[in-house]
């Protein structure tokens, strides 16, 4: 399940202080949220029809929103659950 063509190289914004040494050390490895557990998503009815309703209100054919919510580790151990519980339609600023 590992597909080293989607990755990509983690970046931080540029910083007047480090807190550690930049210079890349070891092996590349590759970090996939799907490679070692099984994904569930969850999410809350109220928050599809809320952001259903401002999309075919919303003018323009591409617009900006967020989904916010949770990841918890399942209590086996084996997967994780993405629950999204709140819909915030952002600023057009």
């Amino acid at each position: 399940r590992f597909v080293p063509k989607r990755m990509v190289p983690f970046s931080f914004p540029l910083s007047k202080c480090a807190l550690w040494d930049p210079v890349p050390m070891g092996d590349v490895i590759g970090s996939h949220i799907t490679y070692y557990r099984n994904p569930k998503l969850s999410m809350m009815e109220k928050t599809l029809r809320l952001a259903y309703r401002h999309a075919k209100q919303n003018e323009k054919k591409l617009f900006s929103c967020f989904l916010l919510g949770s990841l918890a580790v399942d209590e086996d151990g084996e997967g994780i659950t993405l629950t999204i519980d709140r819909f915030d339609p952002g600023r057009e600023v």
